[in-house]
């Protein structure tokens, strides 16, 4: 009998104390998840330093250094509405040490308005953890369209189809697709005018070269307080506490009306779930941080928590809601 089969007949005594050690040598072994992290992470953001998402990065940055223990390094890939970034991500490894700060504009508009992307925005990444939800605010110059409520200012451009004319931080941002969204359940007729970014786009209101924009409440709130704009309505389905005097559009001129923007992290797909949640807790301990909770809210944002299950779902349903948007609208990017 060779050595190979008389293996096979060992006595069961052996077998047990070897599929015991066995056990034993699994159960010591580190997971990938108890080591973890032993260096700097990287969290990639597809926009400029200075930008309102480069104003979330930083202020999350150190307290989810503190709670990770390790720097978390902030790298900028601006380029293509965030898509720079956002294919970065994809393409590392799923290891936990590169991250992704993305928004509802990565995640949820670009996939419906550029024709190809190197990557699927719900099968290529692994969200983590939603961070802030932002609320855009219907802001006019009123010696352009002198009105004071929401009502007012839908029976005013209804009356007058393309007479006005809205600003946005460019073709298929966020703040144009707001507007959009809104001109779609008024059933207004404006014209659109870009820019090149939020500064040009808010001052062309100011200046009174366009009528109105929605902007993030934070964009705006300089202006407002100089009383150059004026504020009808907020976009999300309840008022915000940094304007609580300014209601919701859904209170009376859009019941139901509720548009916003997200940010949250993501990884590459395929990250060990154990990973996952252990950057989730670190994200919503550093959100809990009172200073960085202030800070945040101060400007008017949401701060948002919860299981990265349901940040999927939220991802997925976003990505819904802006095709939706993006198709009734026409919008294209050149």
């Amino acid at each position: 009998m060779t050595a190979s089969i008389r293996s096979l007949f060992r006595p069961l005594p052996a077998l047990l104390k070897s599929a015991a050690l066995s056990a034993a040598l699994l159960l010591a072994a580190p997971s990938q998840a108890s080591e973890w992290p032993e260096h700097p992470i990287t969290m990639l953001m597809g926009f400029p330093a200075g930008s309102g998402v480069d104003v979330i990065a930083r202020s999350i940055q150190e307290p989810l250094q503190q709670a990770l223990g390790v720097p978390v390094v902030i790298d900028y890939r601006s380029g293509a509405g965030g898509n720079l970034a956002s294919a970065a991500v994809a393409r590392a490894k799923p290891d936990g040490y590169t991250i992704l700060l993305g928004t509802a504009a990565t995640h949820g508009i670009n996939p419906a308005i550029y024709k190809e992307l190197p990557f699927d925005v719900e099968e290529d990444f692994t969200p983590i953890a939603p961070l802030i939800d932002v609320s855009n605010v219907l802001t006019i110059n009123p010696k352009v369209i002198d009105v004071s409520t929401v009502e007012d200012f839908i029976a005013e451009v209804k009356a007058n189809p393309n007479k006005y004319y809205f600003a946005s931080t460019g073709v298929g941002t966020g703040t144009q697709l707001a507007f959009e969204e809104f001109n779609a359940r008024a059933g207004l007729q404006m014209v659109h005018v870009p820019y090149k970014g939020g500064p040009e786009a808010l001052q062309s209101v100011v200046k009174g070269e366009t009528c109105c924009i929605f902007n993030q409440v934070q964009t705006v709130l300089g202006q407002y307080k100089a009383g150059t704009v004026r504020l009808l309505g907020v976009s999300t389905a309840k008022r915000i506490d940094v304007v609580k005097e300014v209601p919701a559009i859904a209170e009376k001129a859009i019941p139901g009306f509720d548009s916003y923007i997200w940010f949250g992290l993501f990884g590459p797909k395929g990250m060990d779930p154990a990973l996952v949640q252990k950057i989730n807790a670190a994200a919503t301990q550093a959100l809990q941080d009172p200073d960085v909770a202030k800070r945040l809210t101060s400007t008017g944002n949401t701060i948002h928590t919860s299981s990265p299950e349901k940040f999927r779902q939220t991802v997925h349903d976003n990505r819904t809601k802006w095709a939706e948007v993006v198709k009734t609208a026409g919008v294209t990017v050149q």
